[in-house]
């Protein structure tokens, strides 16, 4: 009992906790946008006590089992084999084929795979980063991300595809890439990008990024954005009130629980509830680059970094998407949104962190 009580005393629990109050946040925002139906509300709940229970879980074990290269390949292969199963088993809803429908709980294996790939690409660098400038290293790590992305596209859910590209290269320039291999890489993807633009992305896909410069349907595919920056706006220093927001109350807003949720506490909360947004995933982050800054060790320093980019860039997307900075690809806003998927999958990577940071 007594090592029970010490293992608890060593945890980061200022990390834990701004995970713990941005959660809250999230609820509240949901309980405010329900409309009667707390279905969600309830399944969020349920998910945060299932995700808070494996950290804990997490946090006991000794965070070198997971840099077994075995169990790292099970689960890199176990989560592509997941992603393939979708086009077979998983119900089209929205146009994509994302989630598994169990009951009336959904499963999407991508968020899982974020952390896999995490794993992963820390492990291969770890041992490979004194040799960074040889370009092997680069296309095999590539290769890695190329695969489960090209069956993310299919779903289709370029969205997340954007996030795994942005994860991997932030996790290359951790690792030490040099400038010319940074500029090659740029070049590569602006050149994918105008073959992509040509012959693989879908009119819709197109549409949301010419409304991005250009305004245009705004009763069709600028609607969405346009009430999201009517509501950000609206919310003042105080905002209207919790379950009084006119955008996010009367359903202008699309999607107030996941996408649009940012938009929907700026209404309802103001620039005070959204200043406390920012200052809980400012400590987050401050936590988790603090246990990477701390590791004395190239896997865990690489994990802990590579979760810092993912969080980083989730969240500058999905509050850009709010704001009309950038296009709308669906990505949710950590710890906050409403999902299943990728809360749970959040806290068993703070599990691994936590497990890091205590053994170290």
């Amino acid at each position: 009992m007594k090592k029970f009580f010490y293992h608890f005393k060593k945890l980061d629990w200022i990390l834990i906790l701004s995970a713990v109050f941005l959660v809250l946040f999230g609820l509240l925002s949901i309980f405010s946008s329900s409309k009667g139906n707390f279905l969600n509300l309830k399944k969020q709940a349920i998910f945060f006590g299932i995700g808070f229970f494996l950290m804990l879980i997490f946090s006991f074990s000794d965070w070198r089992w997971f840099k077994e290269t075995r169990l790292i390949f099970f689960l890199y292969f176990l989560s592509i084999f997941l992603l393939m199963g979708l086009f077979f088993f998983a119900p089209k809803i929205r146009g994509t084929r994302s989630w598994y429908k169990i009951g009336q709980f959904s499963f999407d294996p991508t968020e899982f795979l974020k952390i896999v790939l995490i794993l992963l690409l820390a492990k291969y660098f770890s041992k490979t980063h004194v040799e960074m400038y040889r370009l092997r290293h680069i296309l095999i790590s590539g290769f890695y991300v190329f695969l489960p992305s090209v069956l993310i596209y299919l779903q289709p859910d370029l969205g997340s595809v954007l996030i795994l590209i942005i994860l991997w290269l932030g996790i290359l320039i951790i690792s030490g890439i040099n400038l010319r291999q940074f500029f090659l890489l740029v070049f590569v993807f602006l050149l994918i990008f105008i073959l992509g633009w040509q012959f693989f992305l879908k009119d819709y896909q197109k549409k949301r990024i010419i409304s991005f410069f250009t305004p245009i349907e705004p009763l069709g595919i600028s609607w969405s954005q346009n009430q999201s920056k009517i509501a950000i706006s609206t919310g003042g220093i105080f905002g209207q009130g919790i379950k009084k927001g006119s955008q996010t109350q009367l359903g202008f807003l699309p999607e107030p629980q996941t996408d649009f949720i940012f938009a929907a506490i700026s209404e309802e909360m103001g620039l005070i509830g959204i200043s406390i947004l920012f200052f809980l995933f400012s400590i987050l982050i401050w936590r988790i680059v603090r246990i990477s800054i701390l590791s004395d060790n190239n896997f865990s320093r690489l994990f802990a970094s590579g979760f810092a980019v993912l969080l980083v860039c989730q969240i500058f997307i999905n509050i850009g998407m709010n704001l009309g900075l950038l296009p709308i690809i669906g990505i949710p806003l950590p710890f906050v949104s409403y999902g299943g998927s990728s809360l749970i999958s959040n806290f068993l990577a703070l599990g691994i962190l936590e497990s890091i940071q205590k053994r170290d």
